[in-house]
């Protein structure tokens, strides 16, 4: 059976390695947007497909059985795409998300990058700690009133606020680690999304020792009739299924 994992995280690098392990035909697709992405197991294919036309041509072309969809959770346009190549194909979809975070009953909750920035615009502090990802962050750049932190994997490719200290480093993070950091540069708010995981977790048990305000992005609905598991094992029953 041959599958197609649409990935870039740490779920669909431990699922290309559980399919390969149970003989399975798997071509891994990464977006090609990080530098130097950690890669899976297996052939890996690296790149767009040209939107939902070209990605069912692919499927068509690669004679693929399924589609296994293991994207970040804001990864809003492959995910998009996926469904809609996979249903003019024909063929099986399956998503595996991992859970969001448990919400804290103090954290703001916003419904996308604009409500963030609207919570950051009225806020009354000083030093804001952004974990958004270096593709969001043009909506603070008109912010010329609050000092930014910025941490991304790769150097942001768009506007910056005019008082902004820029941070590459990528996770796993700790938490003495993201303690030093909310100390060092006197962060009063974290603005991050609900990625969920743990690769990223430390700096909201760090944030919830400081009493330092957050500020979460709600997840992107997924489209319509999108059927949904948690783990790699789950992923594995739903591939025995299909036979």
């Amino acid at each position: 059976m041959r599958i197609l994992v649409l990935g870039g995280t740490g779920e669909a690098r431990a699922l290309a390695a559980a399919l390969l392990a149970e003989g399975m035909d798997v071509l891994s697709s990464l977006a090609g947007r990080v530098q130097r992405p950690r890669l899976p197991e297996g052939p890996v294919r690296i790149g767009g497909f040209g939107g939902a036309d070209g990605l069912a041509a692919f499927l068509r072309q690669e004679r693929f059985a399924a589609v296994v969809d293991t994207t970040h959770p804001f990864a809003t346009t492959i995910t998009a795409n996926a469904a809609l190549a996979a249903e003019q194909v024909g063929v099986p979809r399956l998503v595996l998300r991992r859970p969001g975070w448990d919400v804290d009953p103090v954290w703001q909750i916003v419904p996308d990058m604009a409500g963030a920035a609207d919570a950051v615009r009225t806020w009354d502090g000083d030093s804001v700690f952004l974990t958004t990802g270096r593709r969001d962050l043009a909506v603070f750049a008109a912010d010329e009133r609050h000092r930014f932190l910025v941490r991304t994997v790769d150097p942001p490719d768009g506007a910056l606020p005019p008082r902004v200290t820029l941070l590459l480093d990528r996770g796993p993070y700790t938490v003495d680690g993201e303690r030093r950091l909310l100390r060092e540069h006197g962060i009063g708010l974290l603005v991050t999304k609900d990625s969920g995981g743990s690769m990223t977790s430390a700096k909201l048990q760090a944030a919830r020792e400081a009493g330092v305000q957050v500020v979460v992005v709600r997840r992107p609905p997924l489209p319509a009739g999108s059927e949904v598991v948690t783990t790699v094992e789950d992923v594995l029953d739903w591939v025995a299924q299909l036979g």
